[in-house]
């Protein structure tokens, strides 16, 4: 332990709760990493339960691509020997990385509107890195000046339980059964994919645009289509058009941006909020898409219009792969009926 560091029990006791330079750093089994190289004044994070949470991997935060191939195909030992000696060289930023600087952008300014709110985004980052591997990550970090004041390296085990003490919002990892895990425990979760290509996006707004069934909705009526045909499904939606369809695993996290947006309404910024949602269905508007929009605004909900997102949220590949295509930042979430698809691959191991 060195310049002060301080440490207290945590958890049931194989993991150690520290302070880094005003950082909070939750440690596994792993051990524990060093304070920052260059303590910077930020503002403090909220507290988690006051807080709207994102948990980011590091390997979605930042660009670890040849890391991962290291640990791939040399092993556990080479890959910490190769962090260790380039410790000093930052990451390059990863498909996160402008989601995370839009939710920075977006409390800079609910600070000058609410000084003294906790309502805010507050992101941490939830590695299984070995604990040789923080030191690179926190001076990553600095580099790139993200506002990111809470750490957790779980050591190989779990997220789970550490994302249920954060109170979690969303989870995005690029480990696909990570990801499972968090959707069968009720937490919005999303798995995210590193591409050659990525669009340049608004740094004054945050968009995020949604897929309606089986991400914010139910697979309900996914069920009836792949069932029964399409004429089916629109004869189902038109029967049911005033009963609202059942939530997804992403409508929490809808309702947590929408939480925000009215702190903005509140101030007289409706045309100014910097916080905009989008719906991208296949519903078509006159005859499946009346379900959907009445469904939204039973829940109090609104979507936005126009559309160049800082991430978007689908069930099934192919949309994610094609929107990826196009440079958008784009989610898998694997919920529902569109994923009873046998997967006898084997998973390649990966570090998070």
């Amino acid at each position: 332990m060195s310049n002060g560091q301080t440490l207290a029990a945590h958890g049931d006791g194989n993991n150690t709760h520290g302070s880094t330079g005003g950082r909070e750093l939750v440690v596994g089994d792993g051990g524990m990493t060093s304070k920052p190289s260059t303590p910077t004044r930020k503002p403090q994070p909220p507290k988690s339960e006051n807080a709207i949470t994102i948990a980011v991997s590091s390997r979605v935060l930042f660009n670890m691509e040849t890391e991962q191939r290291i640990f791939e195909e040399q092993g556990m030992e080479k890959y910490v020997k190769y962090q260790v000696e380039h410790e000093t060289e930052p990451f390059s930023p990863g498909p996160a990385f402008s989601f995370v600087k839009a939710l920075e952008a977006v409390n800079a300014q609910l600070r000058e509107l609410y000084p003294d709110s906790e309502e805010l985004f507050d992101v941490v980052l939830i590695t299984n890195n070995h604990a040789y591997v923080g030191l690179r990550l926190i001076n990553t970090i600095n580099h790139h000046q993200l506002l990111i004041e809470r750490f957790c390296m779980t050591g190989g085990k779990s997220p789970i339980g550490y994302l249920k003490a954060y109170h979690t919002n969303l989870y995005l990892s690029a480990d696909s059964g990570k990801v499972r895990e968090a959707l069968e425990e009720g937490i919005a979760a999303a798995t995210m994919f590193t591409t050659d290509k990525i669009n340049e996006v608004s740094d004054s707004q945050l968009r995020v645009a949604f897929d309606g069934d089986a991400v914010l909705f139910s697979d309900e009526s996914e069920r009836i289509y792949k069932a029964h045909g399409l004429d089916k499904f629109f004869e189902h939606e038109k029967e049911h058009e005033n009963r609202p369809l059942d939530h997804g695993p992403l409508k929490g996290f809808l309702e947590a941006l929408g939480k925000l947006q009215k702190k903005f309404y509140d101030k007289g910024q409706r045309m100014d909020c910097p916080i905009r949602t989008y719906l991208v269905t296949a519903r078509s508007a006159a005859s499946s898409g009346a379900r959907a929009l009445k469904t939204l605004r039973s829940w109090g909900l609104e979507i936005d219009e126009k559309i160049r997102p800082h991430i978007f949220f689908d069930d099934q590949m192919f949309h994610v792969e094609g929107a990826a295509e196009l440079g958008t930042v784009a989610c898998h979430v694997p919920y529902g009926i569109a994923q009873k698809v046998a997967n006898k691959g084997a998973v390649k191991p990966t570090l998070n």
